[in-house]
């Protein structure tokens, strides 16, 4: 009648997978394959090492790209490039260095000084102006005269021009301040 060894539909099928170890290997490459065709996914897209050795990729050219725009440059590396180079200004003979004459303080100002104090830049008080000078001219000619020499403000030391003398600092702001009484 029936074949025992025959097929049956309720008899158990037969699958790849017929002892546990190979269930257990079978089990940690499910695991195992797909990480590493990950990794090697994204080691194929990152690209290699050597892109990162260019000069485009150092850390001076990377520091470049990302700095702010509209960023301001030190004060400290000299003189602003918006305004013309003061003019070299003559310094006194021997005999009066420690007396600055009157016209040369007009001359400190026509060649330093005038730039921004003629159009009164970036609040620098204009010459002549009697409102815009009092309340530095309460301050002191000391003071003022110290400022001018350190620098206030926007106003860079010496007016920008390192080559002036204090003496010359001075004489030029005793003639503002005596064309702005």
């Amino acid at each position: 009648m029936s074949n025992p060894h025959s097929s049956s539909p309720v008899a158990e099928s037969e699958g790849l997978i017929k002892t546990p170890a190979q269930l257990l290997v079978v089990v940690v490459l499910a695991f195992v394959v797909p990480i590493a065709v990950i990794f090697t996914i994204i080691h194929f897209l990152s690209g290699s090492d050597k892109s990162r050795n260019t000069p485009m990729m150092s850390d001076k050219a990377v520091a470049e790209r990302i700095q702010p725009v509209g960023s301001v440059p030190d004060i400290e590396k000299g003189p602003s490039p918006l305004l013309p180079a003061p003019a070299p200004v003559t310094v006194a003979a021997a005999g009066d260095a420690g007396k600055p004459a009157a016209a040369d303080g007009k001359a400190v100002y026509s060649a330093s000084c005038q730039a921004c104090h003629a159009a009164g830049l970036a609040g620098a008080p204009k010459l002549g102006d009697k409102a815009g000078w009092a309340p530095r001219v309460a301050a002191g000619a000391a003071a003022l005269t110290a400022s001018a020499i350190k620098g206030k403000n926007a106003m860079p030391p010496k007016g920008g021009n390192a080559a002036l003398s204090d003496g010359d600092i001075k004489a030029a702001v005793d003639y503002m301040v005596s064309q702005s009484k």
